[in-house]
């Protein structure tokens, strides 16, 4: 096969003129004030060609971890005043890749605050800890009791499918003060295209 370097040279120096006449075009977050250009403002700027690296990066359900959405079921265990195995809470929470995670409580009413926020780290090859906090109201939800607060320490079965592990909730006033301590079990279970009961 015969090369044909005039060819080559006429493509790549095609090439090169146009990477030096491509619009420079920014991206940013936050960016408030700073309109972004409409297409009669864009303009050809003059400037070094640059060669960027690019990777598809792809990643399995394994591999991210508790990160995802989540049916979850809360049971007593070892908490006075309950029969082991009482279901007392249920609903759907998120996990996410920033370390953040948001509930929203099947057992609570939306005038009680049902959505509640937290954090999340993992502490092991499948271990994971959670802080999490909501602001709780009476029934009617005209009266603020306090921060509620739930911590759970749950591992992640090899599949990444389901988890299961402990959780304690713990009830305080504005000034701090405890009003209710309850432990027991979590389940979570990866949440699929299929409607199921909450509860």
């Amino acid at each position: 096969m015969k090369t044909n370097y005039k060819t080559l040279a006429a493509t790549f120096g095609g090439l090169a003129l146009t990477l030096l006449f491509v619009p420079i075009a920014n991206a940013g977050c936050g960016d408030i004030g700073q309109p972004l250009p409409s297409h009669s403002s864009w303009h050809s700027q003059l400037g070094q060609a640059r060669v960027v690296q690019a990777a598809l990066v792809t990643i399995s359900d394994h591999e991210t971890g508790i990160v995802g959405f989540w049916h979850v079921k809360f049971m007593t265990k070892d908490s006075p005043g309950f029969k082991d195995g009482t279901e007392v809470d249920a609903g759907y929470s998120q996990w996410h890749s920033d370390g953040t995670e948001i509930t929203n409580s099947g057992g609570r009413s939306p005038i009680t605050s049902s959505f509640c926020l937290g954090v999340w780290k993992q502490v092991g090859e499948f271990q994971y800890k959670l802080n999490h906090f909501g602001a709780s109201w009476d029934p009617t939800g005209s009266q603020l009791i306090g921060p509620g607060r739930i911590q759970e320490e749950v591992t992640l079965n090899p599949d990444g499918n389901q988890f299961t592990g402990t959780f304690t909730i713990d009830q305080y006033d504005e000034s701090g003060n405890s009003l209710a301590h309850l432990q027991g079990v979590i389940k979570g279970t990866r949440v699929n295209t299929t409607a199921q009961s909450i509860f």
